[in-house]
């Protein structure tokens, strides 16, 4: 390597070789080099081993993909990965073969099929519902009341159930509804939860649905590929399996899936 560079990468001394400063320039950038290049090895091996790897948010994984995970053709393929606000859609930097998106914004060169919509009413554990004695949407102005970045709806809420809305925020603030949603579980208030995402939780026992107000409902979550892979074995399939599985649960969804 010396001799093909034309300069001196070692110094020779007692029997022991150290780098020189040029060497050491050169061995940093070759290192990156080579890790990019077994990234790259390691993501194509993976692709012909028939992974999917799937990018979607915390509650979306949590509370209605993984418990029905199983049940798709080959669960050990799926590669999981949550992302802390809404799913990146740029499949260019987000390492994923399927989006989970977030509503249903246009992405280009992919296909955008909304996946399934939710209004939102509000949620707390069965003892926070007890010791604060809440009966009616008035009491939810004197508890504590936890909000989410994505898209805080509070003020909608109150607004369709025909009360004042108290000074906001009346609680901590959440990168996404599931960790509100986690938090509440843990009787530390009420939050405001998507109706797809919590009814088993509620029918559990493990969360009390407070009056029958709701939101209005809108598209929560797409799915969404690049339109050139749309036809790839498991891309098709797990498209498939998803949107079978929102029928299966009677669930609105907006994509019908052949037989």
């Amino acid at each position: 390597m010396e001799e093909y560079l034309d300069t001196k990468l070692f110094e020779r001394r007692n029997n022991k070789m150290q780098l020189t400063l040029t060497g050491c320039a050169y061995a940093g950038k070759m290192t990156s080099l080579l890790d990019v290049f077994e990234a790259d090895t390691l993501d194509a091996a993976d692709t012909a081993n028939h992974s999917l790897r799937v990018l979607c948010t915390p509650g979306f994984a949590a509370r209605w993909l993984v418990p029905r995970l199983d049940r798709f053709v080959e669960p050990s393929a799926v590669r999981l990965r949550v992302s802390v606000g809404a799913p990146s859609t740029d499949f260019q930097t987000n390492d994923a073969d399927v989006v989970i998106g977030w509503a249903d914004a246009t992405v280009a060169g992919a296909e955008v099929v909304p996946l399934m919509q939710s209004g939102r009413y509000p949620v707390a554990a069965p003892d926070f519902v007890r010791e604060h004695g809440i009966e009616s949407p008035e009491d939810l102005r004197n508890v504590t009341l936890m909000h989410d970045e994505t898209m805080d709806q509070w003020a909608e809420w109150f607004a369709a159930a025909g009360v004042e809305p108290p000074d906001f925020p009346m609680g901590p603030e959440f990168p996404n509804c599931e960790l509100a949603t986690s938090g509440v579980e843990q009787g530390l208030g009420v939050s405001l939860a998507y109706d797809l995402m919590v009814r088993e939780t509620v029918a559990s026992g493990r969360l009390v649905r407070l009056f029958e107000k709701v939101t209005m409902p809108f598209v929560i979550y797409s799915f969404v590929c690049q339109r050139s892979r749309t036809s790839e074995p498991l891309i098709a399939a797990f498209r498939e399996f998803v949107f079978n599985e929102m029928h299966a649960d009677g669930r609105p969804s907006f994509a019908v899936v052949a037989e």
